[in-house]
């Protein structure tokens, strides 16, 4: 076959795969069009707001799931300056002062609390967080090994600020301290 010949063919070939990828199809299919495949129909983010053990507004989150795991986008108000840490717990609970009602860590794979642990992490590990001065921050943050799936279970799942810092390695909470903000994440709250 001549040069020509083949370019001819890749052109065509080109072609089609662009006229296929740009919608021509739906031409040919009109019933296809304004289906909405499964994916499309899946939970696109979670809306949480959060509050402080006093009750007072501590801001809000949005919750996705990206190929890097579920990704927090936190607006923090009324929170103490500083290094916290962040998890997700396993009930969607938020009962002042002490929030013990959110349960553990988000854990169903039984593992151990921490980046650092080599039995670890638990699904609801994230990264600290660092609180400025003026009591507010702006973050986004990911947990690696969490699923929509996991935090949208029967009794939803909490979204908790500690007063102190995870070492990442101390079992079952990394020395995190006190529960100082939580936000209920459940089926109510999503959006498409």
């Amino acid at each position: 076959m001549s040069r020509i010949g083949k370019a001819g063919i890749l052109l065509l070939m080109a072609i089609s795969l662009y006229g296929c990828s740009n919608g021509m199809s739906e031409h040919h299919h009109p019933e296809a069009k304004g289906l909405e495949t499964a994916a499309e129909k899946t939970v696109k983010e979670i809306k949480v707001s959060m509050i402080t053990s006093k009750g007072e507004p501590a801001g809000k989150a949005v919750i996705s799931e990206t190929i890097k795991g579920v990704n927090v986008h936190l607006e923090g108000v009324n929170l103490p300056p500083g290094k916290r840490a962040i998890h997700i717990h396993e009930t969607g609970s938020c009962k002042k002062p002490d929030f013990s009602s959110a349960g553990g860590h988000l854990n169903p794979f039984t593992k151990k609390h921490g980046f650092l642990n080599p039995h670890g992490p638990h699904a609801g590990d994230i990264p600290n967080i660092t609180i400025g001065s003026d009591g507010k921050i702006t973050a986004d943050v990911t947990a690696p090994l969490a699923e929509f799936s996991q935090l949208l279970d029967e009794d939803g799942s909490a979204l908790v600020i500690h007063e102190k810092e995870d070492d990442y390695k101390t079992d079952p909470a990394g020395n995190a301290g006190a529960r100082i903000a939580c936000g209920v994440v459940n089926k109510e709250n999503q959006s498409m």
